[in-house]
């Protein structure tokens, strides 16, 4: 199995805080960042603009993706202008389509056509991939994620859909494995080719386990189920039929 080092897809931080992301940025097996709205929700901030400068303002090396928040494709475009302004390294992430189901597909392609460097997001299924890949062909770089681990909470396997999806990229798009659920599915993106994969803090606090050796991971549960188990001061009374017989001899 490869080290993280040797990994050949690319591990782009998910969230929203801050200190995090400015801490992940030392890392240097992280090669870019994301985020979203419920992402920033979550993680406090209250001006969005002011958050994404101040992240910029540190991180300059690597590819960042901020999202439009508009649902009207007008506003979209004039969201996805003012944010591509902010830094070169930005991506602009726009939806595969707004609330009512349309299509983004012409505003992507305007965006694109105009050198925005846009990442296509909440695509889940192919004829979404096939339709946005259209779209970018011929514009500036461009990211296609697709939202792998919803596909899996659906009880589908996504390793054959973001192997599909390659196929159809256009030569300056590359392909996101978005939404992951676990540390299998890093080297399940990286098997087959996939360029990027966004991973999201609880799952990256796992990563030094990639590759580790399993009877020394077996060993380590052994001992952390007894040492809890001490901790707890954890006792079973014998009941009286249990109790060892005294010997009556002398």
């Amino acid at each position: 199995m490869r080290s993280v080092s040797q990994l050949r897809v690319q591990i782009f931080a998910d969230g929203a805080d801050k200190a995090s992301m400015l801490e992940l940025s030392r890392q240097p097996y992280i090669k870019g960042f994301t985020t979203n709205p419920t992402l920033m929700r979550n993680a406090g901030v209250k001006d969005y603009e002011r958050f994404a400068r101040e992240v910029l303002e540190h991180i300059t090396d690597r590819p960042i993706s901020f999202e439009v928040f508009a649902d009207d494709e007008a506003e979209m475009e004039r969201q996805a202008h003012k944010i591509a302004g902010w830094a070169r390294n930005l991506y602009v992430k726009i939806p595969v389509t707004n609330t009512r189901g349309e299509p983004m597909d012409g505003l992507i392609r305007r965006l694109s056509l105009d050198g925005i460097q846009v990442n296509a997001t909440a695509l889940l299924a192919l004829e979404q991939v096939r339709r946005i890949s259209k779209a970018l062909r011929g514009g500036a770089p461009s990211y296609i994620s697709v939202f792998a681990g919803r596909v899996a909470d659906t009880g589908r396997d996504p390793v054959p859909l973001m192997r599909a999806a390659l196929d159809m990229l256009a030569p300056t798009t590359q392909l996101v494995w978005a939404s992951p659920r676990e540390l299998l599915n890093i080297i399940q993106a990286d098997e087959i080719g996939c360029h990027i994969i966004t991973v999201t803090s609880d799952v990256l606090k796992k990563i030094d386990l990639i590759g580790k050796d399993l009877l020394e991971f077996s060993l380590e549960t052994v001992r952390m189920f007894h040492d809890d188990a001490a901790r707890s001061g954890y006792k079973l009374e014998l009941a009286s039929e249990e109790r060892p017989v005294e010997s009556t001899r002398r």
